[in-house]
Order: C-alpha cells, then sequence, then structure tokens
C-alpha cells in the first residue's frame, strides 16, 4: 500500500509541478500514474489528503537526501557545506520538480487556512540543523539551526526562480556546487561564529 501510495504522491509532484496548484486533480494524478481512474481518491480522498500526501512525500525524500549528506559529512563544516550544496544542486536539477512542487504546497497553505499543517512537515529539516550544529559545537543550536534553515532556503529559492537564477552559474554544473558550497560554508562560519 505505502508503494502505491508514493507512485501516486510522485504523479501529484510532477502534476504540481507542471500545472501548478490549479492543476491537482485526482483525475490528473490518476492520469499521470497511468492508474485507473478513481485510483487515487482511494488513497486520498480530498484534495487536500492529496496535497498533505505531497508534502509528505516530499519531506521524506528530501529528509533522507539531507540525512545521507549529513552523515558523510559528520562531523566537518566544509565537507558539511559541500554536501549540502551537492543536495540543494540535486533540487536544482533533477529534483527540480519537487522543488517547484514544494513551494507551491507552502503558497497554498497561505491561502486555505484548512491546510498549515502541511508546515509542520518543515519541522524536520530544522531536526536535523538543529542536530548537525549540536555535533559542530554552535553555541545556540534551537536559534542557529532555524536561522541556518531559512539561509539555505533562500539560497535555493534565489537560484531556482529569483534573480540569482540569473546570472548564477548552470545548475549541475561543478561551478554551481562550488559556488553553492561556498554560500553555505559562509551561513555555517557565520553561525558557529568561526
Amino acid at each position: 500500500m505505502t508503494e502505491r501510495r508514493d507512485v501516486l504522491a510522485d504523479a501529484a509532484i510532477h502534476v504540481v509541478a507542471t500545472l501548478g496548484m490549479r492543476g491537482l486533480t485526482h483525475r490528473a494524478v490518476d492520469a499521470r500514474a497511468g492508474v485507473p481512474t478513481g485510483s487515487t481518491s482511494a488513497y486520498f480522498r480530498t484534495r487536500k489528503a492529496l496535497v498533505e500526501g505531497v508534502v509528505r512525500r516530499l519531506a521524506d525524500l528530501d529528509d533522507a537526501e539531507v540525512t545521507a549528506a549529513a552523515v558523510a559529512a559528520e562531523p566537518d563544516p566544509d565537507r558539511l557545506a559541500e554536501g549540502i550544496a551537492h543536495v540543494l544542486d540535486g533540487w536544482l536539477t533533477t529534483g527540480r520538480e519537487r522543488t517547484l512542487a514544494r513551494y507551491a504546497c507552502l503558497l497554498e497553505a497561505t491561502h486555505h487556512p484548512g491546510l498549515r499543517g502541511i508546515l509542520a512537515h518543515g519541522e524536520r529539516p530544522r531536526a536535523q540543523a538543529r542536530a548537525l550544529l549540536t555535533a559542530l559545537g554552535a553555541p545556540d543550536p534551537e536559534r542557529q539551526g532555524r536561522e541556518l534553515v531559512a539561509f539555505v532556503d533562500g539560497l535555493l529559492f534565489d537560484r531556482l526562480v529569483g534573480a540569482g537564477s540569473l546570472g548564477a552559474p548552470a545548475p549541475g554544473t561543478p561551478e554551481s556546487r562550488a559556488e553553492l558550497a561556498a554560500a553555505v560554508r559562509a551561513a555555517l562560519r557565520g553561525v558557529l561564529g568561526k
């Protein structure tokens, strides 16, 4: 059952990334997933449940990638910056649809109070940041973790849809990863006071 739910959520992510939130319907997800009409509504009864399923899937996928990068880098801040840069660059290339869908879902929550609960999934990256900063000896990992996540989110947004996309190196290139790593490294130094 979880596998089918993931397939449907992945199809919904594609629908949101390509058609926007207005295009997110059970029927559109059924078509994208290549399943019989009504399959998506069997797993996600309402549109709200579908949006929540999309956000949960995005959080699970992001969590796995960030965790892998953090484990490979612990406890070196420079390696951590490179690992985070690699993840971000992936979210700008192969994971671009996921990133676009994430932002679309978050914006949808600002217009529909019933969806505000999806913001709770944002606690996972903050918990990851707190744990990483604790391991690196940060004096206030709670506050600094929030700041680091906000910085990384802003950097990603700027490179994906903001003015940063106009002059930054092309995503997927060594130059892109190097520039992202330098930015994350500077943020980590600022947070750690080094």
